[in-house]
């Protein structure tokens, strides 16, 4: 396995909105984000930023690192910068997700380094409907915040960017106060975690080959039955629809991002047959191509 990927940086303003490439703060509805990179998001890292999940509702199984947890909403996870992680939602899962610039969440730690409880912010899991008695005001007080910056951040009133960043400091005090909650993790196998790793190292770098999974199953060095066992185990999901749904997000970011009609992407996805390719898209976006374009104005 010498040629293993390293793991892949997302910046979340240049990858999925690009109104926010050089933003301090980016927000979106979980379900949004959901929509374009699919419920499974496999391991990666937010290299300079702070990346906060709050989920309202259905579960979420994250892993933080080598950490496991499986929880429900109302729950939040918090990353850090570098921290590799990944996680699956289930398909009502909806509520809201932050990312943050390194440096404003500093300069909270620098004016109170009692926001941390050591020398290093430490990634955290936090099930809401557990907490601390002591800390069930500020549950709340972060789920209103949570719903006020996403109105702030979808109107145009004067000062809209300093009350984002008012509300954005407001929120991330709040969270890491609510961090001193973070569950203990689930145990998980080693082994499964590392073929899960690998095969989606594997797609990342072979989609657009259409490999079968046999060759998958091949380049791991596991059985087609044991891959399909571990992507289920841990992102619930078959083997195939991994590879299919990193097909989708490329289809999707071509859509919104480029001027390519759809036939142009088809080919640049490695589909031979255009009509064949539609099919595919409506299948799995209940839409077409076409369609999809149309419905996300604001993203391109």
């Amino acid at each position: 396995m010498s040629d293993r990927q390293p793991i892949p940086n997302i910046n979340i303003g240049q990858v999925y909105d690009q109104r926010y490439s050089d933003a301090e703060v980016h927000y979106d509805k979980l379900g949004n984000l959901a929509g374009f990179f699919g419920r499974n998001m496999p391991v990666h890292r937010h290299d300079r930023f702070f990346q906060v999940h709050y989920v309202k509702s259905g579960a979420v199984r994250v892993y933080l690192d080598d950490q496991q947890y499986l929880e429900s909403g109302p729950m939040f996870f918090l990353t850090p910068p570098t921290i590799p992680h990944s996680f699956v939602t289930e398909p009502d899962a909806d509520g809201h997700v932050l990312t943050v610039r390194q440096q404003l969440v500093w300069q909270l730690l620098e004016a109170d380094p009692s926001l941390a409880p050591g020398p290093q912010l430490a990634p955290a899991c936090v099930s809401l409907t557990n907490v601390d008695p002591v800390f069930a005001a500020q549950a709340r007080r972060v789920e209103f915040l949570f719903e006020e910056l996403h109105a702030e951040i979808n109107a145009s009133h004067a000062g809209r960017a300093p009350a984002l960043d008012s509300l954005t400091r407001l929120l991330m005090i709040g969270l890491l106060r609510l961090c001193a909650n973070s569950l203990a993790a689930r145990p998980a196998r080693h082994e499964d975690l590392q073929v899960f790793h690998r095969f989606n190292e594997l797609i990342e770098a072979h989609y657009l080959e259409h490999w079968p999974l046999s060759r998958y199953a091949s380049g791991i060095g596991v059985t087609e039955a044991r891959l399909n066992d571990v992507c289920r185990r841990i992102a619930d999901l078959p083997s195939k629809r991994l590879i299919l749904e990193r097909l989708m997000q490329e289809a999707k970011r071509l859509l919104l991002y480029t001027g390519s009609s759809a036939n142009e992407i088809c080919y640049r996805l490695g589909f031979k047959d255009p009509a064949y390719f539609s099919r595919f898209f409506q299948r799995y976006a209940q839409m077409t191509p076409g369609e999809y374009r149309q419905r996300q104005p604001g993203l391109r």
